[in-house]
Parts: C-alpha cells; structure tokens; sequence
C-alpha cells in the first residue's frame, strides 16, 4: 500500500531557507523541521535566524544577505562542510518598494531586484551545482500573486516586474535541471499577516478593498503558505515541476 503520509516526510535531507527570521519564512522552516528536515535558517537578521533555529529545535542560523554573491557562496559551502548535501533549497528572501512608479528611485529599483532576482539566482545554482552532482533536490522559489496579475491598488512595479522574473526563472530551470533529478517550483502566496504587510494591512480601506478581490474572504497564514512549500519540496510532488502555486484565495481566479 502506498504511504502517501511518508512522502510528505524528509527524514535525512537538509534544507536551506533564505528570509527565514520570520513570517513565511520562519512557518517554511518549522514546517520542513517538523517534516523531519535538519533545517538551515538564514536571514539578513543573524539573531533572527537563529532564534527560529532554535525554535525548531534541530536547525542552524546563518546570516545572508542573499543579493551578496559573496555571502550566499559561503553560506551553502558552510552547509555542505557541515553535512555533506543539500537536499532543498527555498528562495523566500524579498523585499519591496510600494510606491508610484514615477516616484521610485532607481537604487530602490535596483536593490529590490538585487534582493528578489539576484538572490534566488545566486541561491539556485550554488546550492543547484550540489544537487546536480547528488542527481536530486528540490528547489521551491517564493513569487507572488503579484508576479502573475497585475494591480490596480498601489504601485509596485519593482516587484511586479522581480516576482515575474521568478515565475519563468522557475519554468526555465525547471526545464534545465529537470532530467537531471531536480525539481525546481514555485508558490505565489496572496497577502499573508506578516512584519512586511503589516503597515499595508494595518490601513483598513486598503485590506478592504485587498478582501474584495480575494474570493475565499480573508488573508493568508503564514502557515498555509508554508504547507504548500512543503508539498512541493517534499516526494508528494515527485512528478510536478516547473510550475507555480498560487496560494491565493482565489485571487488569480476571478
């Protein structure tokens, strides 16, 4: 009979996860521990990441600054010397810059894209070149809704236009690295509650008029998104690749 529970589990694999001091990040790592992962936490916050390392009880805190091609070479090679594979790989650091178009500097522009775009990058084929030589790992990159549609709340385009790249760089490494025994995906969460929506959120008219546009009625939990991670990095997904998740409520359905 098949264990269809067990291929949810990942006892003995290592994974990494950028962003994960909190929010999505930090629910990704517990739930990944729980799975049975030996999870590495990083985060540009070094205190932060280690306090969810010690949360999940058998993880590691690193700080990255994941746009510092430098810092993301050291990271994954602390992680190899220390355990000899990476097993899972999620891209979740991001950051962004809401504001008119017109009034976005170009630095701004840049350091958004850095952080998003760059960073997965650099993440993917530093970890991609130990998983490749493994023939296996999983790759889960965090886009957005906001990378599939666009938005006529506020403007966003610095990472409209990131979250957009991520969605092809997933297809096209999906397709790259797929018969070679890697999976690469994505999830495109909604807005969950997290430190980064909360200035947003906090502004009723704003979240009103976010709920109006989300079918289910209400804004993601950290949490649901990092169960659906976990199904994609996990065997339950062993024939899906190059796809996007949205975790959305619906929202990319109307």
């Amino acid at each position: 009979m098949t264990d269809y529970l067990g291929m949810l589990r990942l006892e003995g694999r290592v994974a990494l996860v950028t962003g994960g001091g909190g929010g999505i990040g930090r629910a990704t790592a517990h739930a990944l521990a729980q799975a049975g992962a030996h999870v590495a936490v990083s985060d540009i916050d070094e205190e932060a990441a280690r306090a969810v390392a010690g949360e999940i009880g058998h993880g590691e805190g690193h700080r990255l600054d994941v746009a510092d091609e430098a810092q993301v070479k050291a990271v994954v090679a602390a992680v190899i010397d220390r355990h000899g594979r990476i097993d899972v790989l999620i891209n979740n650091a991001g950051l962004g810059a809401r504001m008119p178009t017109v009034d976005l500097p170009t630095e701004r522009w840049r350091q958004v894209l850095a952080v998003n775009l760059d960073g997965s990058f650099f993440c993917a084929r530093e970890a991609g070149r130990h998983m490749l030589a493994a023939g296996q790992g999983a790759v889960v990159n965090v886009a957005s809704i906001m990378g599939l549609v666009g938005n006529a709340h506020y403007g966003h385009i610095a990472y409209h236009s990131a979250k957009g790249a991520i969605v092809n760089f997933t297809r096209a490494l999906a397709c790259e690295w797929a018969a070679r025994g890697v999976r690469v995906n994505a999830v495109a969460p909604t807005f969950a509650r997290t430190r980064l929506t909360e200035p947003l959120l906090a502004d009723e008219a704003m979240a009103q008029r976010l709920l109006a546009d989300t079918p289910i009625g209400r804004f993601a939990e950290p949490e649901e998104v990092a169960a659906a991670i976990l199904f994609l990095a996990s065997d339950a997904a062993a024939m899906i690749t190059g796809v996007t998740l949205p975790v959305d409520g619906g929202w990319t359905a109307r």
